[in-house]
């Protein structure tokens, strides 16, 4: 089912992320704990900002196993930035292809999805009749995932002006959208939805499932100065006055328990530009 991370706030090194936690998104992609199938070795991919170049993300994919890609490990030790994202991909949907891999990138958003839409053939065509000729156009890969942000950038609309309150609004009529169908296609099978959108300024997640009756895949929040870790063994600064950063994970990272708070059932997680957390339910 994926494992996702996504991270805004004091500027860090990737690789104090993906490698150096006991239980890194690294790690992950090979012995995930809070999965069925540990094994999330179907490819890879890490996006960051660097706003002093451009507001555009850059974005590293590839279809090999995180654990083995040298280049990621040379280049998570390079990169320092105050927003990135990565993703380890377990493929259901879709072929093992970089145009399968996340983050899935539109102008200055990077959306990440850990979960599945139920019976994903039968929707697929529902999602692209509304779409406009652009981003039908800009759809490259078979995942559902994708399909997903398409579908939320056809509600988000002009990317101009971007704030929370309207990313968090085309994510609820996105989700909503996912649910009327199902009803009107008479779809049973539940419809995981954990979801990650920033523009490298503000930053929205959602757990959503669409059966009350089953459990959503798990995500985590924290909020900290910075993670440092020593031979694998990992503490959180505290925040403070200049400092602060906001990490959220499918997977915690290390057993630092009293740090992370799950993130209920079907809400969404905003953090805005000065980082405060407001939790919203979905609807």
């Amino acid at each position: 089912m994926c494992r996702l991370l996504s991270y805004l706030g004091t500027p860090i090194l990737m690789s104090k992320l993906l490698y150096e936690p006991t239980h890194s998104l690294i790690h992950q992609s090979f012995q995930a704990q809070e999965l069925e199938e540990p094994l999330n070795g179907d490819g890879f991919g890490t996006g960051w900002y660097a706003p002093d170049i451009d507001p555009y993300p850059a974005v590293f994919v590839s279809s090999t196993p995180a654990w083995s890609n040298r280049n990621l490990r040379y280049l998570a030790e390079k990169i320092r930035s105050h927003c990135l994202v990565a993703h380890v991909r377990a493929a259901s949907t879709g072929e093992v292809s970089e145009s399968n891999c996340h983050p899935f990138h539109y102008q200055e958003l990077l959306m990440l999805h850990n979960g599945d839409v139920g019976n994903f053939p039968r929707i697929k065509r529902a999602i692209r009749r509304k779409l406009c000729d652009e981003i039908y156009d800009w759809i490259k890969g078979q995942t559902d995932s994708e399909h997903l942000f398409a579908l939320f950038l056809h509600y988000v609309g002009d990317t101009n002006g971007l704030t929370p309150t309207r990313v968090r609004a085309a994510l609820q009529s996105t989700i909503s959208d996912i649910a009327e169908m199902k009803t009107r296609l008479n779809i049973k099978d539940a419809a995981y939805l954990n979801l990650v959108v920033t523009n490298g300024k503000f930053m929205i997640a959602a757990r959503y499932v669409s059966d009350p009756e089953e459990k959503p895949a798990t995500l985590y929040f924290l909020e900290s100065a910075g993670l440092e870790c020593e031979n694998g063994i990992c503490k959180i600064r505290p925040a403070g006055r200049d400092e602060k950063a906001i990490l959220i994970v499918s997977e915690k990272l290390a057993e630092i328990e009293h740090e992370w708070h799950e993130v209920p059932a079907n809400h969404f997680v905003t953090i805005d530009e000065d980082l405060r957390v407001e939790l919203h339910p979905i609807r």
